[in-house]
């Protein structure tokens, strides 16, 4: 305890000072607790001195035992080594009479088996001679295990001889098989009772012998059960197309008739799954021969109903040894288009896409393998779709042709009963024919997927892009055209595309329409893609259509705009016949802004409710970009510009530009409200620096010129100064200035837009001060007085813009002569 906590325990001991009466008791105790802790202390020592010495007395003893127990062990191991060779030399002479016994025994088994083998040869032979298939291929069993134990002994040339006996016994049993089959399906097996059973008995015998025997009795078997249908239907009078029906009856029915029969085959042997093999393939020859020999084409109707019925037995083959069906997926595949369902499985698609490609590649490595597969196992890689319809693939181009008419001929119908208007209640605003033209694609998808999905199904899909790319040409002929021709040139309309009301809505129609073919149409190709063979899948494209439907859709919105820009003819024509040059007073906005707005604000809003915000802010670029440099260059068309007017006409650009401005407001999409906002005011901003330019004086325009319109011409500067109304020699001392000092300051031309619902803010008194003016020698005192002038005609100041025109009657000395003249 260190000293403060000392006196702690002190003073708790001792509180007060009667207390203290307590300290001989406290000290006795302490003195006795003292005397127990030494007198433990003594005896811990004592003990430990005790133990020292006794550990060292037990470690002498542990090393002397140890000592003890190395010397026993090597004892230990020297006796056991002269154990070992006494061993050895007793067990000497019993190691030799092992290995002599096991040669003993291993010769009397050999002799024992050699007997046997000669005994179940003899036996065979006798079996074979008197047909008893049943015991013969059991006795073959036997004889192949016996013989397999003497492979060793080939050389020897009694094992020899018998090896050659029984190669030359299976040869007599073969023969008696082959030609006891022979009899089956001649009439015999009803006559003779046992025939079938005896013939039973010789499939296990076969069973018994080498598989390529198995292999050409079957063959054989099958071979022989269609030479009556070779025969039947090579004659002049079934072999026709007509009669392919036929064929597959015949086969069907004879399977039907000969099951109890050929219930003597075991199972193993698939004998009915291999006569439909080759009956396939003998009938595909045949349809071949056939369809190649006709001098004409064949009839649509008659190639079909072939096809249709092989295609059927060919599902029933497959459904019946093995092999589903596809029909259910394609269905469904087909159903997907125009649903919009298979964008949601881009991804995947385009992961199995690449799959395919790779699977292309892999094919060359497999093709080797696949043609060595145990084709005589159902379902073992035998597919039975395609072995026979595929012949008729060449041939089909008629039907394709046909389909081709059939589908022009619904798109001509289509596009003659269109009524070029959506019915009531339509939410998407397409166009009918759209829709149905791709459910006849639909139907006409789904007739061929049900017979092919090879080099026809991919011609067809040729069809349709041609089909698709047709609509897309009639979409675009629907489109307003400008006038064209020597009066539309005399009366000044050459170009020019007048639209009304109704045509801006089938033009949003058509947009529509376009870009719902231009989605639908990638469904499909996506969807034919999943249906037709791998091999032909990468081939599978509608690109080149969509960027057909791509062009209408801008081909559509920029004739939107062009319609426009021709309601707009009137108001630009009436803007340029205002007497710009003798007007008085700057009032509100003109008539023509009226007349633009009226034109927006009956046009917009059904533009905005009928095309997608993508579209609509498409059209709204075009028509800012359109609109801007049309109203900029429409100034130039002006006669005279005073100072009143062309303050007057900076309050006409102001009210455009709010009224484009409100524009996505009107048609009720702002998606792309701000950087449209941007682009607007960018190119309004250009006619407002002309018109400062138009408003400064004189002997400063060119420097204002520069400063706001670097990138304009000589020709346009010219033209400026005949708007203020300078003679030809006032403007000539001008030009030299400005070509004296470059075509313009490198600096960006476009000024910071005045926002017009802002206040007009006071002008600077450094302005007005008489000793801060003069010529004008730097870019920023242009632009500041160039602002200064242009608040003067913001759309919120017009009584302020009043009362400055009021006291500019004379204009030698009124306000805004004295912002550039001291």
């Amino acid at each position: 305890m260190d000293k403060s906590s000392t006196l702690e325990y002190i003073n708790q001991m001792f509180p007060t000072e009667a207390s203290l009466s307590g300290v001989e008791p406290l000290m006795q105790k302490i003195k006795s607790e003292i005397n127990h802790v030494d007198s433990g202390i003594l005896a811990a020592v004592r003990q430990q001195s005790n133990s020292g010495t006794k550990a060292k007395e037990d470690l002498a003893a542990a090393t002397r035992a140890v000592e003890e127990l190395m010397y026993k062990i090597r004892e230990i191991k020297s006796k056991a080594e002269q154990s070992e060779t006494m061993v050895q030399e007793i067990c000497r002479d019993i190691k030799k009479l092992d290995f002599a016994k096991k040669h003993v025994t291993t010769t009397i088994t050999a002799l024992h088996r050699l007997t046997m083998l000669v005994s179940a040869v003899e036996q065979l032979q006798v079996m074979a001679s008197k047909r008893q298939y049943k015991e013969a291929a059991a006795q073959l069993e036997a004889v192949n295990q016996l013989c397999s134990h003497f492979e060793a002994y080939r050389d020897i040339p009694k094992i020899t001889e018998l090896r050659e006996k029984f190669k030359n016994i299976k040869q007599i049993l073969k023969s008696h098989v082959f030609s006891d089959f022979s009899s089956l399906g001649t009439g015999k097996e009803t006559e003779e009772t046992n025939l079938l059973q005896q013939l039973s008995d010789a499939c296990l015998v076969v069973d018994s012998l080498e598989p390529s025997v198995r292999e050409e009795l079957v063959n054989n078997f099958c071979s022989r059960e269609l030479t009556s249908y070779e025969q039947i239907f090579e004659g002049a009078e079934l072999a026709k197309l007509d009669k392919t029906e036929r064929r597959y009856a015949w086969i069907k029915r004879r399977i039907r008739t000969n099951e109890e029969i050929w219930k003597i085959f075991p199972p193993s042997w698939h004998v009915p799954y291999r006569l439909c093999i080759q009956f396939c393939k003998k009938t595909r020859k045949q349809l071949e021969e056939i369809l190649d020999n006709m001098k004409e084409k064949p009839d649509v109707g008659t190639l079909l109903m072939a096809l249709q019925r092989t295609l059927e037995f060919e599902d029933e083959l497959a459904e019946k040894f093995g092999g589903g069906t596809r029909s259910r997926e394609i269905g469904n595949a087909i159903e997907e288009i125009g649903t919009g369902q298979s964008s949601s499985q881009s991804i995947s698609d385009i992961r199995k896409k690449y799959e395919r490609k790779l699977a292309a590649h892999q094919d060359s490595g497999t093709e080797e393998h696949d043609r060595n597969k145990d084709l005589s196992v159902p379902g073992a890689g035998f597919n039975f779709r395609g072995i026979i319809s595929s012949c008729f693939e060449p041939h089909l181009i008629i039907y394709v042709e046909l389909e081709e008419k059939t589908l022009m001929e619904n798109l001509e119908k289509l596009v003659q009963e269109e009524t070029w208007d959506i019915e009531e209640g339509s939410q998407n605003n397409v166009l009918s024919s759209s829709i149905q033209l791709f459910l006849i694609i639909k139907r006409s998808l789904k007739r061929c997927s049900a017979l092919t999905k090879n080099q026809t199904l991919f011609n067809l899909f040729k069809v349709f892009q041609r089909i698709l790319k047709a609509y897309a040409t009639k979409l675009f002929a629907r489109l307003p055209r400008g006038g064209t021709g020597i009066v539309a040139a005399a009366t000044g309309m050459d170009g020019q595309i007048k639209t009304s009301d109704r045509d801006e809505r089938v033009i949003c129609y058509i947009v529509n329409s376009a870009e719902y073919c231009h989605k639908t149409s990638g469904e499909l190709a996506e969807s034919v893609s999943k249906i037709i063979d791998s091999q032909l899948a990468d081939g599978v494209d509608m690109s080149e259509v969509q960027d057909e439907f791509s062009a209408v859709i801008t081909r559509a919105l920029v004739t939107l705009v062009h319609g426009l820009e021709t309601k707009f003819d009137a108001e630009m024509a009436a803007m340029t016949r205002v007497l710009w040059g003798t007007l008085e007073s700057v009032g509100d906005q003109s008539e023509y802004v009226n007349g633009i707005n009226m034109i927006l604000t009956s046009s917009i809003p059904v533009l905005g409710s009928l095309l997608s915000p993508i579209y609509f802010q498409f059209f709204l670029d075009k028509l800012a970009s359109s609109l801007g440099p049309r109203f900029y260059a429409n100034i130039f068309k002006c006669k005279h510009i005073s100072e009143t007017g062309a303050q007057q006409m900076l309050l006409d650009t102001q009210a455009v530009k709010t009224i484009l401005l409100e524009i996505p407001a009107l048609g009720r999409q702002t998606s792309g409200a701000a950087s449209y906002s941007k682009f607007v005011s960018r190119e309004m901003s250009k006619a407002e620096a002309l018109l400062k330019v138009i408003l400064s004086p004189v002997d400063s325009v060119a420097d204002t010129y520069r400063a706001l319109l670097p990138e304009g011409t000589p020709m346009e500067f010219q033209r400026i100064l005949e708007l203020k109304g300078l003679k030809k020699a006032d403007q000539q001392s001008i030009l030299d200035d400005l070509n004296k000092h470059g075509p313009g300051i490198t600096q960006p031309s476009v000024v910071p837009s005045i926002v017009p619902a802002a206040p007009p803010a006071p002008i600077a008194p450094a302005i007005l001060n008489p000793a801060s003016l003069g010529l004008i020698s730097s870019r920023e005192d242009v632009l500041a007085r160039a602002a200064a002038l242009g608040r003067g005609a913001a759309t919120t100041g017009f009584k302020r813009f009043l009362a400055l025109t009021e006291a500019a009657k004379d204009r030698k000395d009124g306000p805004f002569r004295k912002l550039f003249n001291a």
